[in-house]
């Protein structure tokens, strides 16, 4: 379990060969500790839920708004882990104040994009029940140059895919810098995962080269820092 890491070891982490900067923590939380976050998850209340296509969610924290988020407390089962990882010094020396929790069922997932404005540049994900194969894409934009007109059709999203990471049951994982700025990120709706070369992480990692993985029911914690912030009188129209 890798749960006493400090901000100085987070290097030690860093996934190598791809794009700066992604880092891969395995068992970052222990068996027990995915069990308990697990019955958080599903003790919630079911208005809590909202479900979309391909997932379903829950917010914590506030709802995230270009003109800022109405901070609601965080619930004790997650500014443990929020606190936990803001001692990276991940967001700035900012503390986490927002989680997003996804469940994504077999077969289920989230089409390429990137997280947008609202967020400090950094995204860190705790996974629970079952792995997942996190995809990575170049934009369209970045292969029209305006040279040629073969430049000006969009490539497939096959052919925009760069790299993929294997994020296991009870790994933390960090996404910043360019990696996180420059390109998409998704997860293919699939059943299962045959790990290929374009696996970036797998020396970091226990499945192999070759290994075909069935998906379970995962659920993630994505933890994340939102900069702008509003007193709830003015966003109730006391002052605008």
């Amino acid at each position: 379990m890798q749960t006493n890491i400090s901000a100085t070891d987070l290097e030690n982490f860093l996934i190598d060969k791809v794009p700066r900067a992604a880092y891969y923590i395995p068992e970052y939380i222990t068996a027990a500790e995915e069990e308990y976050l697990l019955r958080q998850v599903y003790n919630a209340p079911k208005p809590k839920w909202t479900q979309l296509s391909g997932r379903k969610l829950q917010n914590w924290g506030g709802l995230p708004h270009p003109r800022g988020m109405v901070p609601e407390k965080l619930p004790a089962w997650l500014q443990t882990y929020s606190d936990k990882i803001s001692s990276l010094e991940v967001f700035g020396g900012n503390c986490a104040n927002h989680v997003l929790v996804n469940e994504y069922n077999p077969g289920e997932g989230i089409m390429p994009h990137e997280d947008g404005p609202l967020y400090y540049p950094t995204v860190t994900t705790i996974s629970l029940g079952s792995h997942t194969l996190l995809d990575f894409y170049l934009p369209i934009s970045r292969h029209s140059s305006g040279e040629d007109e073969e430049d000006q059709v969009p490539r497939t999203e096959e052919q925009r895919h760069v790299l993929s990471l294997l994020l296991e049951p009870r790994s933390l994982f960090i996404l910043r810098e360019d990696l996180y700025k420059t390109y998409l990120h998704g997860i293919c709706p699939l059943t299962e995962d045959t790990l290929d070369p374009k696996v970036a992480n797998l020396g970091q990692c226990k499945a192999q080269l070759g290994e075909t993985l069935t998906r379970r029911t995962r659920v993630s914690l994505t933890i994340r820092f939102v900069p702008k912030v509003l007193k709830a009188a003015l966003f109730l129209g006391k002052r605008k």
